[in-house]
């Protein structure tokens, strides 16, 4: 099967990290809307994704798609035990940071702002990167989500010590480690299949 090139319209591509709200336009074509059939629906998982166009392109494969979809709603929405979800999102903006990913770094560090209201924080993260004082449980969680986003041979059980240092128990050490292992290949996604741009003015 061969895919379509797009040419994405003219756009402005963001210079800086943000936590405003961004368009992302894919240089693949996403399925059409149209061709959306029962078992592509099911992949999404969610209905309202048909309407953007990430979810669309990997929707191709729905299978892959939807195992990917429930992964992520576990490891962010799953409010049984583990990291409070201002800490997963923090860990998810991190890596996001690290790895230059603009478009997930603003989804990800509005999240986290929200839910800590700790706004000027996570602002100094995205503008000075992964290696500002954000005091000692963020800075834990920040380091270990930084050394999984290097390469995963980085990270071992010093991190985990200062992480249970911090205040983690062992559930929350595994969300530390989900966020950060999920959002290191969603970023290669975002990266690879498209670009961040700034939404069009009204």
């Amino acid at each position: 099967m061969t895919e379509t090139t797009l040419v994405p319209p003219p756009h402005e591509v963001p210079a800086v990290f943000t936590r405003a709200m961004l368009d992302w336009l894919p240089w693949l074509a996403p399925m059409a809307r149209e061709d959306l059939t029962p078992r592509h629906m099911a992949g999404l998982v969610d209905p309202a994704r048909a309407g953007s166009d990430y979810f669309r392109l990997l929707v191709r494969d729905p299978a892959a798609l939807e195992a990917r979809t429930r992964t992520d709603k576990d490891i962010f929405y799953n409010p049984d035990a583990g990291l409070p979800r201002a800490e997963r999102e923090l860990a998810a903006a991190a890596v996001s940071r690290r790895n230059g990913c603009i478009y997930c770094a603003s989804v990800h560090a509005r999240f986290a702002a929200t839910y800590s209201k700790r706004e000027a924080d996570v602002d100094r993260l995205l503008a000075e990167g992964t290696g500002i004082d954000l005091g000692e449980r963020w800075n834990a969680i920040v380091a270990a989500a930084v050394a999984l986003t290097d390469t995963p041979a980085a990270f071992g059980p010093a991190h985990v010590d200062r992480l249970r240092a911090a205040g983690l128990d062992d559930l929350a050490i595994a969300d530390v480690i989900h966020a950060a292992a999920f959002f290191n290949w969603a970023n290669r996604l975002m990266l690879t299949l498209g670009e961040p741009a700034l939404p069009a003015a009204a």
